[in-house]
């Protein structure tokens, strides 16, 4: 009987059994044991492996009656006798099974209720939460540790959501057609892994001996729940031991010390050390000097995220050094996290110095393997009076050109004054180093006409000087250089697909760099000091050939650039601007051709000034408006227009003008010196400098637009990045 049970619980059979012994003891209750007997002989029978068990003692009768036959052959008298013995053995195994056949039957019920008590048991105590569901989640059953662990008695009939928000209705199996589905719940500050597997019943419905269910869908689910608290607990701590890097420079350094007497010039650097050095050891770091203006610091990831919990207050506290120096100390950060090794995250923070820097210092840069994050960054970055960098790189653009066939210019889309003139001014070095030059522009806006026209109307210009993005794409060759202006963000360029089909690509730009670069440049003279691309252009241009001499068009093109960029020289205007302006005028620029170049027609004033009339005053500070410029041709540049005059309003900080264009909303930022304006630009998609910047939003309303510059400065105000009201 051991040998029987083992074998049929082997085999699983034991839930049928089950099922049936439920069954069987309701009959009981209800008839006699007899009747149950003669019912239980009726419907059940035996099949498989215990069948032939329990027959055979009667296979072997038969065998027995074919020896006999053999014996009758041999010995009549031997025959007879064993013929006597079969039908005793076979009377005997006939009546054994009789009589013992609802005795197993029997057992095999009992033992089978037993074992399913015992393992359900088993579940109710088992330590892991443990659950079912219908398919629509309603809780059906529960064992102990899970009603301990939701706090909910036996026999609760509640949804799962109910008890744990996070898992909704769509995130159950069966409903996206999955048959396991896992999921993270945070529930009492405890961390859990749930598995929710489909259990069909269609198939134990078609094999039931009980019930007939053809067709029949329905199912369960299994809910598992596995404490992972502890785990991750440890492996945030194991995190947060790991390794970060980060580098600081020092972003003023030779002008800083030249303000400072020389006797106190070590005090100076001393004092900024110890700032430096007492910064890091408190936060349990190692600070290492590379250079006179770099430090190395080496950091638990910890500590670094406390350093962006208080918003690298190292970069104000630095500041605060002064011993009679007029310049205040700015320092950059660049810090590099998460990487997959040590050497990637000193890579990480290599490259986020460099964005830093580029953005024009006084700004922390966290790089991390999927984002950039950026802290600071609300002064202007000091104008460097030296050009030995424009030297520098105007000798290697002149190497550059020298060597390839010819030259293709392009600045960022619905170009500008900016971008078209700085790229007229590369486009005269082309000429100069006697190199077939192209300048891809695509959209005119009115604005630029009358400068555009200037060159395709004049017969001292190529027909093909001014050329669209799909001529490009059809002419370039292999041994082209392409030369980018006054943008350092791909996207937006004039033509981003003549990018891949360069091999050699030069970057010229004022605007501070964001995470979106252009890889792999040949040269990248990136400067967020410059007021514009055409003054860059123009200092690049004194370098490249004693003799060179730019026609009176050409330099009024590029002179109006400047005077753009800078509103009529009010803003972002450095000793190198006047300079650059000057140079302009030796070569022709007329300042009063290009004042009227720049006039306003009479719908373009009143769009205007319906703008700056409607503006929204939000939180004291902040300026506001919509320029719907139905009448005007250019609309984005009046909306920019109306941006720059909503500053002359006493007690604005920065305002922002929205402008529907061509099915996009662009959007025109502008400040003086007290909000960073790129910063909250980049926070919705876009960028630019410190005082101008934009973003553009393809789809959405006007209204929408609205709304999220308002919650973008909330959010900036709450997070103490633009100052409280």
């Amino acid at each position: 009987m051991h040998y029987i049970l083992s074998f049929f619980l082997k085999k699983g059979l034991y839930i049928d059994v089950a099922v049936f012994a439920k069954k069987c003891y309701t009959s009981m209750r209800r008839n006699s044991n007899a009747r149950k007997r003669n019912k239980m002989k009726n419907t059940v029978k035996l099949k498989g492996r215990l069948k032939s068990y329990l027959q055979s003692s009667l296979y072997l009768g038969f065998l027995l009656a074919v020896v006999d036959i053999l014996i009758y052959m041999l010995d009549y008298r031997a025959g007879l006798v064993v013929t006597a013995f079969l039908i005793f053995y076979i009377a005997i195994v006939l009546s054994m099974m009789l009589y013992n056949k609802p005795i197993i039957m029997n057992e095999l019920i009992s033992f089978a209720t037993q074992y399913g008590q015992i393992q359900r048991r088993l579940l109710r105590d088992l330590e892991l939460p443990h659950a079912l569901l219908d398919d629509s989640g309603k809780v059906i059953w529960t064992n102990i540790a899970f009603e301990r662990l939701t706090h909910q008695p036996k026999g609760c009939h509640k949804s799962i959501t109910t008890l744990f928000s996070s898992i909704t209705k769509d995130k159950l199996p069966g409903q996206g057609g999955e048959d396991e589905v896992e999921c993270r719940v945070e529930f009492e500050n405890g961390n859990y892994v749930v598995k929710l597997k489909k259990i069909s019943l269609k198939e134990m419905a078609e094999n039931s001996d009980i019930i007939e269910a053809k067709g029949y869908e329905g199912y369960l689910i299994a809910l598992y729940m596995f404490d992972e608290t502890a785990l991750q607990i440890a492996l945030k701590e194991v995190d947060n031991q790991s390794l970060s890097v980060a580098l600081i420079y020092l972003d003023n350094y030779e002008e800083a010390l030249e303000s400072v007497e020389e006797v106190r010039r070590s005090l100076l650097i001393a004092l900024i050390d110890r700032k430096v050095n007492k910064y890091i050891a408190a936060l349990d770091g190692i600070c290492k000097k590379l250079e006179k203006d770099k430090y190395l610091v080496i950091l638990r990831k910890e500590a670094a995220s406390h350093m962006q919990e208080s918003r690298f207050d190292l970069l104000e506290d630095v500041k605060t050094v002064n011993i009679g120096n007029d310049m205040a100390v700015t320092i950059s950060i660049g810090m590099g996290l998460n990487g997959l090794s040590y050497a990637q995250n000193y890579e990480f923070a290599r490259n986020a110095i460099d964005i830093a820097l580029g953005r024009g210092g006084d700004q922390a840069v966290v790089k991390v393997p999927e984002n950039v994050i950026y802290y600071g960054g609300k002064s202007q970055q000091m104008e460097k009076s030296t050009r030995v960098k424009a030297r520098v790189k105007a000798h290697a653009l002149r190497e550059i050109i020298s060597v390839k066939d010819e030259v293709y210019v392009m600045g960022h889309r619905l170009g500008d004054v900016d971008s078209f003139g700085a790229s007229v001014g590369i486009y005269r070095i082309a000429e100069a180093l006697n190199k077939k030059a192209h300048i891809v522009l695509n959209d005119v806006t009115t604005s630029m006409q009358p400068m555009v026209e200037m060159f395709r109307n004049n017969d001292e210009y190529a027909d093909d000087m001014i050329i669209n993005g799909q001529l490009a794409l059809e002419t370039v060759g292999n041994n082209a250089v392409l030369v980018v202006v006054d943008v350092n963000k791909p996207s937006i360029t004039e033509c981003p697909d003549l990018l891949k089909r360069c091999k050699s690509i030069v970057v010229l730009d004022h605007h501070r760099q964001g995470t979106e670069i252009i890889e792999n440049a040949t040269l990248s003279y990136i400067e967020a000091y410059a007021s514009s691309a055409c003054e860059m252009v123009s200092e690049i241009l004194q370098y490249i050939s004693d003799d060179l001499r730019l026609r009176s068009e050409e330099a009024d093109v590029m002179y109006s650039g400047i005077m753009i960029d800078t509103n009529n020289f009010m803003t972002k205007t450095g000793v190198r601007t006047f300079e650059a302006a000057a140079f302009l005028r030796r070569n022709g620029a007329d300042v009063t051709r290009v004042r009227k170049l720049f006039r306003d027609d009479a719908a373009e004033y009143k769009a205007k000034a319906d703008a700056v009339s409607q503006a929204e005053i939000y939180r004291r500070f902040y300026a506001i408006s919509v320029c719907t410029g139905e009448d005007v041709a250019s609309p984005t540049v009046v909306g920019a227009q109306a941006a720059n005059e909503l500053l002359n309003i006493k007690g604005i900080r920065a305002s922002f003008v929205l402008t529907r264009y061509n099915g996009t909303i662009y959007i025109s930022a502008r400040s003086i010196d007290e909000v960073n304006v790129q910063v909250v630009m980049e926070r919705m998609g876009g960028g630019g400098h410190l005082n101008v910047a934009g973003a553009q939003m393809e789809s959405g309303t006007i209204e929408e637009g609205i709304e999220n510059i308002k919650r973008t400065l909330d959010a900036m105000i709450e997070e103490g990045e633009l100052g409280s009201d």
